[in-house]
């Protein structure tokens, strides 16, 4: 799923200094990195510590290896003009769907036919009512939904992978907030149909 982003003031999330530093690395003043680096390196970490939390105790891709993986993936994005913090946590969410979807095949594939891996959709309010989810049927769910409403799959996905807020999810979307609002609740609804048929 490709996104189209705008410059977006990150002022009032409190984070115009990671919004500058982005834009100054994307114009190629690599000094800034290393002041760069600890500040998203630590809000990515908290975005893979939340998200597994949700997973099933026992999992095997902890929060720092998932981290590192996605790290490393945007790091070495020299194509992307950084907009803001959003967008930089936006492209984020999308190679942590795609690193824990890998994970999730891989892991299936080892077991050959065995239970997929599970996860938690409490803390995504009301994909689905029941406590565990599949990743993969998530994947492959989204996957659809895109096809008839790609804005709705993107909207899940801002949320669910990387914790944005509706008014995060709009700005990195280019869209009003109550549109967001009203894609996260039919996404949810019809996520639900389709998780639980």
């Amino acid at each position: 799923m490709g996104y189209t982003y705008r410059a977006v003031d990150d002022s009032r999330s409190g984070s115009p200094q990671i919004t500058k530093m982005l834009r100054e690395w994307s114009d190629g003043r690599a000094e800034v990195l290393d002041d760069l680096l600890p500040l998203v390196y630590r809000e990515l970490h908290r975005q893979a510590a939340r998200f597994l939390h949700k997973e099933r105790s026992g999992h095997t891709l902890q929060a720092t290896a998932l981290i590192n993986e996605v790290y490393l993936k945007l790091i070495d994005r020299r194509d992307v003009q950084w907009q803001s913090r959003t967008h930089f946590f936006a492209v984020a969410a999308q190679a942590m769907r795609r690193i824990l979807v890998d994970h999730a095949r891989t892991k299936y594939r080892e077991k050959r036919g065995g239970d997929n891996v599970k996860i938690s959709l409490e803390d995504a309010p009301q994909i689905a009512d029941q406590k565990g989810g599949d990743l993969i049927a998530l994947d492959e769910a989204l996957e659809r939904l895109s096809v008839f409403d790609p804005q709705q799959a993107r909207v899940v996905e801002l949320r669910y992978f990387s914790g944005l807020s509706l008014e995060e999810t709009a700005d990195a979307l280019q869209i009003y907030r109550a549109t967001v609002a009203r894609d996260w609740e039919s996404a949810r609804a019809w996520l639900h149909r389709e998780l639980t048929k």
